[in-house]
Parts: C-alpha cells; structure tokens; sequence
C-alpha cells in the first residue's frame, strides 16, 4: 500500500481499494469454502460501483502504482479472511490476536527496514522534534485502536462485512465534508451514494427481500387464468 502511493495519489488508492469486498468474497469461497447468499453476491455490484463512482474524479492512472495497489487490496482482504479464522474459529480474543501479532509484526517489520531502508529510515531519525514525535505516537496509537475495534468486529460479523462497512464509510465520509465542510458534491457522486445504499440494503436484508419476492410470485400463481 505505501508502495503504491509513491506513485498515485490517494483518490486512486481510495478508488482501488473500494473493490476489497469482491476480493474478500472470492478469497472466502476459495480459501473457506463459504457460501453466501445469493443476493449478496448481487450485492457486490452496487456496493463496489457505487462506492468508486462516488469517488470518481481526475484521478491520475500509473500502471506499477494500480499493480502494488491491487496487490496490498488481495493482501488486505487475505490478511481479514486470516484473522476471522483466528477469531472465530479459535476462538482467540480481539487483544490475545493483537498480542500474538506484536512481536512477529516488530520482527518482520525491522528486518525490512535494515534490508531496505537501513539509510533513510534512521538518517536523522533522532533530530525530530517533540511533534513530529508526538504525531508518530498518535498514529501508533490509532493503528492499535483500528485493529482492535476491526477485530472485534469480525468477530461478530464476518470478513466479509467489515469491508462492506468499509465502503459504506467512504459515503459517509463524503456526507460529512458535505454538512460540516460545505463540500461539493456532483451527480455522478449522488449516483455513487445511491448504488452503494442500495447495495447495502440488499446485502444486509437478503431474507426480507427473498421472502418478499417468493411471496409476490407466490401470489402470482395463485391467480386464476
């Protein structure tokens, strides 16, 4: 992911990532063998569609920038079907997960940055002022927030639906900057929050509309000739 931003700016990412549920959802039925609705995977289309139309604009296309993004949005949607395995099926905890994933996450991590960043990644680290500091220890605490609040949602959800969520977010966040910020909001993008509403109604009430068709058709039959 962070490679991919060195070379697209974030609408592009935001857009990329916007289709983390249909990775999910094939992830999940070849990894898993999970089935699912039928009506959520008609789901997928509005869900996804409407999220990236809703973030349409002149974003900036570079081919090795969408390669590293798709690779880190298969990765994000791998690593979500992982966790709901540990969660749900071990039966492990939102903060025994976070624990267990600490140490190897630091080992990992460190190792990479002697092999690859050994010179930028320590090149005056210590002259940082007080904020930056600050503003580092703030982003370290949010990532652990995030994956705590994100366990504990696919613990009682699914993988699945924490990046149907996801999307979900990016039409409120557009709602947001619209009432607080007074944000512009074209028709393309009205359409995007549209499908994606929609999508989200079919994904969250697949029984109720099922039933509600088999009744219709059930009343259909019934008539006389």
């Amino acid at each position: 992911g962070n490679l991919g931003l060195h070379y697209v700016q974030l609408d592009l990412a935001q857009l990329v990532y916007t289709t983390t549920p249909l990775f999910t959802l094939a992830l999940s039925r070849g990894l898993r063998g999970t089935c699912h609705h039928p009506l959520q995977y008609a789901a997928m289309g509005p869900i996804c569609l409407g999220a990236s139309v809703s973030l349409l604009s002149e974003v900036h296309f570079s081919r090795p920038g969408c390669c590293f993004l798709l690779a880190a949005t298969c990765l994000r949607a791998l690593k979500s079907i992982q966790q709901s395995t540990l969660l749900q099926d071990e039966k492990l905890d939102s903060i025994t997960l976070l624990c267990l994933m600490s140490l190897p996450s630091f080992c990992i991590l460190f190792l990479a940055a002697l092999v690859l960043e050994v010179g930028p990644a320590w090149d005056g680290s210590l002259q940082y002022d007080s904020a930056l500091w600050a503003c580092i220890l703030l982003s370290c605490l949010g990532s652990v927030l995030y994956n705590l609040t994100s366990f504990y949602v696919i613990s009682l959800t699914s993988a699945l639906t924490i990046h149907v969520l996801g999307n979900f977010n990016v039409v409120g966040n557009l709602v947001l900057s619209w009432l607080l910020f007074g944000s512009h909001l074209s028709g393309v993008s009205y359409i995007g929050i549209g499908l994606t509403l929609v999508g989200m109604f079919m994904y969250h009430n697949c029984d109720l509309i099922a039933g509600y068709w088999h009744a219709r058709l059930g009343r259909g039959q019934m008539k006389p000739d």
